[in-house]
Parts: C-alpha cells; structure tokens; sequence
C-alpha cells in the first residue's frame, strides 16, 4: 500500500551519533562494516583485537548485572477482554460463560497482546557478553564486540533472540544502529516466538528504535504468531507517534490478527479520535469485522467510549449493524449501562427493536440490568408490537432480577402486568410459571408484590399459583397480600389434584397461616372427606414401585387429606391440624387412618372428643353466621367484641417472613 503522508507535531527523532569511547570511533557505519565483512573472512585471528575484546570483557565485567530482555511478560488482557470477563476480543455473547455486567472503565495503557511475546527470564543463566553491553547501552563495548573476529550477529541465544532484538527491547537506539550497519540483513529477523525488532521496539514504546528500524528499511507488515503487526501494537499502545510513524512507511492498514481485529477497532477502544483519523486518512475501513461480526462501531459502544464513536458516526459507519450472535451497538450499549452512548445511538436514530440471538430486545437487557435511566431512553423507542413477539415482558426480566425501580418505571409506562411468558419460554422453567407476579413472589419480594397487586395484577393466572408458591416459603406478608387482592385460596394443581385445596399442602407446619387461609375461606370440610370412611385404608406404600402405583390412582381420584397428612414429614402434626379444621366444620366423622393418627399420641385423645357428634351449638351457630354474612364482613356486625373475637376463631397476628 502507498505510504500515507502522515505526520505528527514533536514526533521526528534528534539526529544520532557515536560516543568517541573506542579508537574505532572516528570511523563512519560503513567504514565499521567494511572492516568487519573483511575480519569474518579470515581464518586467522588478530592478536591485537582478541587483546581488545579481553580489555573489553574486563571493562563491563564489574558492571552490575540486570534482568534479561522479557521474552515472554504475562499477556495482559484486553480492555474488551477485561470488560466481558472473556478471552480477549470475544464477541458480546461467546459461546461459554459470557457475563458483562458493570464493566471497569477501559483502561488506555497498552498492554502485550502476543500469546509469544518475549518473557521476563534471561535465557541462560550467564549473560553473553554482547547482550550484556546492549542491554546497558554500552555503544564503544558493542562496536569493540561487533568487529572482534568470530563474532556472528545472526546466532541467536537459546530462545532465538539476536543482539537487534535485544537493543529493540531496551531502547538502545544507538546500538542499534551499529548493529544493523555491521548485519543490515538480520533487520526483520523474528524471535522463535515470532516477533520481528519492529514489532518489540513498538510494544516497548521505544519510538527512538522504531524509527531507527524504519530508516533502515524494517518491513512494517511481518507480524507474530497471532498475526498482528507493528501497526496493530502501536495502536494497542495508543501511541499517535508510532503510528504516524508507520504509515508514512507504508504499513497496511487493514490487516487482521488472528481473532479478526484490525490496527482501527484497536483505537477505536482505546477512545483515540487522533489515531483513528490517521487510519482512516490512510485508507483503514470501519466496516470490517473481527470474527465474531464485530465491528469497530460496536466495540466503541460496547466499551463505552463515546468519542471515537461520535467519529465513526461522522464518517457513516452503519449504527445498526449486528454482530453474528445478533447483537447490535444499542443492544451492547444498553447491557453494559452507557447511558451517554445509549443516548447518542438513540439520537442517531439507532434501531430499538433489534433483538439479540435469545430474542431480548435492547429494553429487555436494560431492564436486565436494572438501569432505570437507559429504561426511561429505550421505552418510547420500542415497539410494544414487538415486545409482545419475542413472548417476554420486560416486567418479566425486572421481576426477575428484583430490579424495583425499572419494575416501577415500566408499570408507569403502561406496561401489561398480567403480560403472561409464550409457551416457548414458560417452558424452560420446570414449574411453567408466566406471569409478572409469580417472579416476585418466588424471589419473596414483597414491595414488587405490593406494586404489582396494586396496578392490578391478576393472582391467579398461573397453573401453579403464587400463593402456594407464598406459602410454601412461609411468607405471611406476601399470602395476605395475595389472599388480600382475590387469590384462590382453594385452586387446585392440574398436575396434581387433592381432594382438598392444594395450598394445605405448603402451609399445614406452619398453623397461624393455615388459620389465616382458613378464616379467609379455605375449604375445611373436604378435608374430612374420605372414599375409605371407617373402613381399614391401603397400607401407606413404602417402595418406588408401590409410590409410582399409588401415583397413578392418586391422579384419577386425587389425593385425600387423610393421605397427604399421613406424610412423615407431616404425621407429626396431625393431631394440631386437624384440631384446628374442626373449629371450622361442623358434624363430621373423622375416617379410620385420621383416628389412627389420633390414637398414636395420648394428648390427642381430647380430639378425638372434640370431633364426636353432637357438635357444640354455638360452632354451629358460627358457622351459619359466616356462611351467611362471610369472614370478611364479621367486624361489621353490631355485636360485643368477645362475640366478634369467637366468630373470628379468636385470629391474631402473624409474624413478619
């Protein structure tokens, strides 16, 4: 590609030249590399210049040793990576484990991105003498070292790491440059772990050695194992210089490291305005994709980076392309929480009703998320249309996620509170729950409960019903509101049917609330009645194979109160139970398996007598009195409070969950 005319304020490099340390100092780059063409030719060795390389060792011997070049730091992750708790540039939803909730702000350091680059071990115990003096930037023991005999500048040490990439490391500019005038041909020599001088003195920020590389004719385009080149790395380090450096030797500008990024998606999150027009001057694409279909337009708004995607609008990127999971900017901009991106793609005219690859619109994933704001932006952009296609409520994914105020915002909004789930997503729940309000109560959130019942949520839509749901948490507060707001307090489970109410079931260990569901019109009597009567009743089945049987007659008939409460989870309670239903029937025959349950414990014995015919006439009195006026019109009434209190079981308070 044709070197885009590229330049930078302050960017050019100072004119070097050669400390006087050596005799060889007088001598010009070329002059040095003539002599030392002239020296690897000849078999003999000059005695004088082994007597300069031995001065040489004992001058730099006492110097005190460093750490070898890096070849190979702890990849730091990038911004993206850090964001989404993924390997670095994945795509908004990966295959495994992605999660993007409250990212850290992008960090604008730049980072290794090489799997190989060079590590922060030296790689043999004893430093050669030659890597030592660059190192140390010692020019007059590198010249004195390239021009002894034997010397060969292409023998890498062990992890193939030659003098150049040494000096590139360290930022030995100088040294550099004799090097390459003694072996101008080892200038794009890679690493064994695939990192040419170029691509080091860049990741190490050396601008000096990069420049240095660059007049001397280093190819700006050799990459490393992941395919990324010096240009890519520079815009990873976030350094306008060498970039601008770059391109005005012709580095391409479009190339794709082995994830897909390009030198512009890696500026793009680094918020960089400046380096993004030079790469865009020279011709870089915004259209382009890593492998997941993300485009830099993406990246910007899913790091949050406002300014660079305020110039990718400007320079018509397209606002609303999708990702190949589906996801689109907004999308992205709206899971993350940016609420300045989300306003500007919004004002931009950014398409709402784009859903991501599970169905979820942006609002969904912002009411996700719990960001009210965003929320507040995304409801008048949305399609209520085509909220109702993807067979999901936002309300559905607020309630879930206990996010109070979005639920509030939402309901305020106008959103349907009996909103039910599609079949389809019903379905990947086991207890096929649907509505808004069976999520608060199984997450026992009693001010969602409260706001839902009171914008008219309807408590008996779902198959398995809230308040069984309540009760089976032991939730007094959450039962009342829902027995409160017209919860069928006798429903029954189609799955499962009793020949009693259901919610017995999940509230029989717990009496005060079983009292309370019975003063609120729970059916008592059916509890009493049983197709065995005083006949012996089945022997409780104790194998799988006899349950499963059991099962099976259980569904044709329904299972019996005497059944259930013979549970062993439950016999243990029978006696206290079944004292309290008789307070609220009148003349009935307790069956042979419920005698059996009473006759098991001596204090029991009492009620037994309670339940023998004839039933005290005031009970009975009772009993026509609230089937004639109802429970829940009892206060009304005209009389003393101790007749009141006896028509109202004695009721006192519950505790709190």
């Amino acid at each position: 590609m044709a070197a885009a005319s590229i330049s930078r304020s302050g960017s050019a490099a100072p004119s070097l030249g050669f400390e006087d340390y050596s005799l060889y100092s007088n001598l010009s780059d070329d002059e040095l590399l003539q002599i030392t063409i002239e020296r690897s030719l000849t078999d003999t060795h000059c005695s004088n210049a082994n007597a300069n390389c031995n001065a040489a060792d004992n001058a730099t011997s006492n110097t005190a040793a460093a750490p070898m070049p890096p070849h190979q730091p702890d990849r730091n992750p990038h911004p993206t990576a850090r964001m989404t708790n993924q390997p670095r540039h994945s795509s908004h939803n990966p295959p495994a484990n992605y999660s993007s909730h409250n990212p850290p702000p992008v960090q604008t350091t730049a980072h290794y991105s090489s799997p190989n680059p060079p590590s922060e071990k030296p790689p043999d115990p004893e430093e050669e003498p030659l890597f030592k003096a660059v190192r140390v930037g010692d020019v007059s023991r590198v010249k004195a070292l390239v021009m002894c005999p034997g010397t060969n500048l292409m023998l890498p040490s062990k992890p193939g790491w030659l003098a150049i990439h040494q000096a590139a490391w360290y930022g030995q500019d100088t040294c550099l440059r004799v090097l390459l005038s003694a072996q101008p041909g080892m200038i794009n020599k890679r690493t064994d772990r695939g990192e040419s001088a170029l691509l080091i003195a860049v990741s190490k920020d050396q601008l000096p050695c990069v420049q240095v590389l660059l007049e001397k004719g280093a190819d700006p385009d050799i990459t490393n194992y992941d395919r990324e080149t010096p240009l890519y790395r520079a815009c990873e380090r976030n350094s306008a210089a060498m970039v601008a450096a770059l391109l005005n030797h012709g580095a391409a500008v479009n190339t794709h490291c082995i994830q897909g990024w390009t030198a512009l998606q890696e500026a793009v999150v680094r918020n960089n305005v400046e380096i993004c027009e030079m790469l865009l001057k020279a011709g870089a694409k915004h259209s382009l994709t890593n492998i997941y279909g993300i485009t830099p337009l993406f990246s910007a708004a899913q790091t949050g980076q406002v300014a660079t995607l305020r110039f990718l609008l400007k320079h018509g990127a397209d606002i609303n392309s999708q990702a190949a999971d589906g996801a689109t900017a907004l999308y992205e901009a709206a899971k993350n929480g940016h609420e300045e991106i989300v306003e500007l793609l919004l004002s931009q005219n950014a398409d709402a009703n784009k859903p991501g690859k599970t169905g979820l619109l942006p609002l969904h994933i912002a009411a996700q998320r719990g960001s009210d704001t965003i929320v507040s932006m995304l409801i008048p952009a949305t399609s209520k249309a085509r909220i109702r296609r993807t067979g999901i409520s936002p309300l559905h994914v607020a309630a879930e996620r206990n996010r109070d105020e979005v639920l509030e915002a939402l309901i305020e909004a106008g959103f349907d509170v009996n909103a039910q789930l599609s079949e389809e997503r019903s379905k990947l729940y086991e207890d096929r729950r649907s509505t808004v309000l069976y999520f608060s109560v199984i997450n026992n959130n009693i001010d969602a409960v409260r706001m839902l019942l009171t914008a008219g949520a309807d408590p008996n839509l779902d198959v398995f019903k809230p308040l069984m749901v309540a009760a089976r948490l032991g939730c007094i507060q959450t039962v009342t509101l829902l027995v409160e707001h017209g919860a069928d307090i006798n429903a029954s489970i189609p799955t499962h049917p009793t020949t009693f109410p259901a919610i017995y079931m999940f509230s029989m260990k717990y009496l005060p609330m079983f009292k309370y569901l019975l003063d609120h019109g729970g059916h008592a009597l059916s509890c009493f009645e049983c197709v065995y009567g005083s006949k012996p009743h089945p022997p409780i089945r104790t194998t799988r194979s006899e349950r499963d049987d059991l099962h099976h007659s259980e569904l044709r008939r329904g299972v019996q109160f005497c059944e259930m409460i013979s549970a062993p989870s439950i016999c243990r309670w029978a006696g206290p139970i079944i004292d309290v239903l008789l307070d609220y029937v009148g003349h009935v025959t307790l069956c042979s398996r419920l005698m059996e349950h009473l006759d098991s414990y001596s204090d029991w014995s009492v009620i037994k007598e309670k339940a023998a015919p004839p039933r005290p006439l005031m009970q009975l009195c009772r009993l026509q009195i609230l089937h004639l006026v109802g429970g829940r019109h009892v206060k009304k009434l005209l009389l003393p409070g101790g007749l009141i209190r006896f028509l109202q079981h004695q009721e006192g308070s519950f505790d709190d969950c």
